[in-house]
């Protein structure tokens, strides 16, 4: 049993009537139904498949499996007959976007001797992968322009079956990967190519081709592009992002590069700015807290609560404060919603396994951490008081290993 594939007979094809044969379900319980013929496309080939429906029950994906088309349902259908509609527009852009994939890359081989060795036809944007290192900014643009005369030329697009033995008296721009069941797509006197897909009828249906931008994939150049209905909608977006910057940087649309430069450059120097005087900040909290620090046991201590600072700052403040003064213990508490952090920092001359001390610590809440024998980090839930917590800490002093 094999699917009439009405869209090969004439892509344009939005809606039919057919027979169900079979309405099923696959290995993972989705539900199948199977028509006679059929106008959906299923994925294959690069192109993604239609939607639609069947007797106004949705279509969302459809599947070849050996010659035969599941359309993919909602629910199941308990009709004989049914009536199917294609998603129009999702087909029309599809039909545009492999089109001009075909334009594009034979652009490319044809000017360049640059090969295509993959195609992805995506929601938004398309991609090529040529088989080149690089390509020059000069190189793109006459490929973009190439494409487009070849659009506005509007050039017929046939769809040929063909067998082995034809293939020799047509140009083709890569091998043929199957025996049997061949397909060509033709733009005569411009491109020759073996394709499942749907195409329109002329090159003029593309409408345009852009090329947005390209990168290095691997030891490949990957080229990302859009055609027909997506050329505009690129251009509508990018044209309101531009009428949204014009007033923020106060510059008409040729200037915003420089604009935006001067205002990055600006910002760096404020962060700078900004850097500086948080060290310097932190040189004037260390000061304060080595003096105030009380001694204990002949230790002198700092200890202190917290609300949302950066772990990171909290650690440079207590390793500054160990480092810079003898004698000296640093417990910081610091609270983040419902989370609670701890630091544990002594002097090199104060005899206390910080790492030990702190992992015996966290289990007070629920916490994990690690760190040296010197200064130590952790956080956990907040089971207790982040001045109860505190307390804990200062409580395990008297009676801590030492090393």
């Amino acid at each position: 049993m094999t699917t009439e594939k009405l869209y090969y007979q004439n892509p344009y094809i939005q809606s039919f009537s057919s027979r169900i044969l079979q309405c099923e379900t696959d290995e993972l319980g989705c539900f199948y139904a199977v028509l006679k013929q059929t106008a959906f496309y299923p994925t294959g080939g690069g192109q993604p498949h239609d939607t639609g429906t069947i007797n106004d029950v949705q279509v969302y994906d459809v599947e070849e499996v050996d010659g035969v088309i599941r359309h993919y349902i909602d629910r199941p259908l308990e009709e004989k007959e049914c009536y199917g509609e294609v998603n129009w527009e999702r087909r029309f852009d599809h039909m545009q976007q492999h089109a001009g994939q075909h334009i594009l890359s034979a652009a490319f081989e044809d000017m360049f001797g640059y090969k295509t060795v993959s195609f992805h036809l995506g929601k938004e944007v398309c991609s090529i992968d040529l088989d080149v290192p690089k390509i020059l900014e000069e190189e793109a643009s006459q490929v973009e322009e190439r494409a487009n005369v070849i659009i506005l030329e509007n050039r017929p697009i046939e769809a040929k079956w063909v067998t082995q033995d034809e293939l020799r008296y047509f140009p083709l721009r890569k091998a043929i990967s199957v025996n049997e069941n061949i397909r060509l797509v033709i733009i005569p006197d411009y491109d020759y190519n073996g394709c499942g897909g749907t195409h329109p009828k002329g090159t003029g249906q593309v409408s345009s081709i852009k090329i947005l931008h390209w990168e290095k994939e691997k030891k490949k150049i990957r080229v990302h592009f859009v055609c027909g209905n997506r050329v505009r909608k690129q251009l509508h977006e990018k044209h309101q992002v531009i009428q949204g910057l014009n007033p923020l940087l106060k510059a008409p649309q040729e200037n915003l590069e420089a604009a935006a430069k001067r205002l990055l450059d600006k910002q760096e120097i404020l962060e700078k700015t900004i850097s500086e005087l948080k060290k310097e900040l932190l040189l004037q909290e260390e000061d304060k807290l080595i003096y105030q620090a009380k001694r204990r046991n002949n230790c002198r201590m700092v200890k202190e609560i917290y609300s949302n600072r950066p772990m990171g700052e909290l650690q440079q403040l207590a390793r500054n404060v160990t480092q810079k003064a003898d004698n000296m213990l640093v417990f910081m508490v610091n609270e983040k919603e419902d989370k609670l952090q701890v630091v544990c920092a002594r002097s090199e001359d104060v005899g206390i396994n910080m790492k030990a001390f702190i992992t015996d610590l966290l289990p007070k809440i629920n916490g994990k951490g690690g760190g040296s024998e010197t200064i130590a980090q952790g956080g956990g839930n907040k089971l207790i008081s982040s001045d109860a917590l505190l307390e804990e800490m200062i409580k395990k002093i008297d009676t801590w290993y030492f090393v």
